[in-house]
């Protein structure tokens, strides 16, 4: 069973209670409990409402803060709609008592005037924010992902080389002689051309005396 300890200095109410797992140090207990988001919240509003006339218990700040956590971590936002309008309330009041200063200050004073304004302003675009948080919330925006083509395990790499172009061979060129690589006797009897066949093959006696 963890032993119950008091976190800090002051009176009882002024500090956190410590549960201490079975064998952990003093130490580690208290900056373990210090750090919980609930005990930093909880000294947070004692802090602020200071001015109330009822005097707030840390101890029970901090046990109501873990039940709102846990209710909000299991989906029920109820209470953080609630707030949110509650804010958007209180900010639209101070937006009016501000525009309503500047208004009484205009013409006269007009540096006040403009003072209040912008504080009036600040006010107004703080309660329209908080509304667009609360209809975010109330209706969260559709997201559309693409796919990613991912694929996961091992793949298999491929190396082989591209394969390589056929070789196109040239033929030898059909006006060429027979015999492929020997010089071209210029002097030679051609054949007559199929298309034209009134031109025969020169004679032996056309020939000139010198090729």
């Amino acid at each position: 069973m963890s032993k119950q300890r008091k976190a800090g200095a002051g009176s009882a109410d002024d500090r956190p209670k410590v549960a201490a797992k079975p064998g952990e140090p003093d130490a580690a207990a208290h900056a373990r409990t210090m750090l919980r988001p609930t005990v930093g919240a909880a000294v947070t509003l004692r802090s602020f409402g200071q001015g109330t006339t009822s005097v707030l218990e840390l101890t029970a700040l901090v046990d109501e803060l873990s039940g709102q956590c846990s209710i909000a971590s299991r989906g029920d936002l109820s209470r953080p709609e609630a707030k949110l309008i509650a804010q958007a309330h209180t900010l639209d009041a101070i937006f009016n008592s501000l525009a309503r200063r500047a208004a009484l200050n205009m013409g006269e004073y007009p540096d006040a005037t403009d003072r209040y304004m912008r504080l009036a302003l600040k006010a107004q675009s703080q309660c329209r924010a908080t509304l667009e948080t609360l209809a975010v919330i109330k209706n969260p925006p559709m997201v559309i992902a693409r796919q990613a083509n991912i694929a996961h395990g091992p793949q298999q790499v491929n190396n082989e080389a591209p394969p390589r172009t056929r070789e196109i061979q040239s033929e030898p060129n059909k006006l060429l002689e027979q015999t492929n690589g020997e010089r071209l006797d210029t002097g030679a009897t051609g054949q007559a051309i199929g298309s034209d066949p009134a031109m025969a093959t020169v004679g032996a006696f056309d020939r000139p005396e010198n090729g």
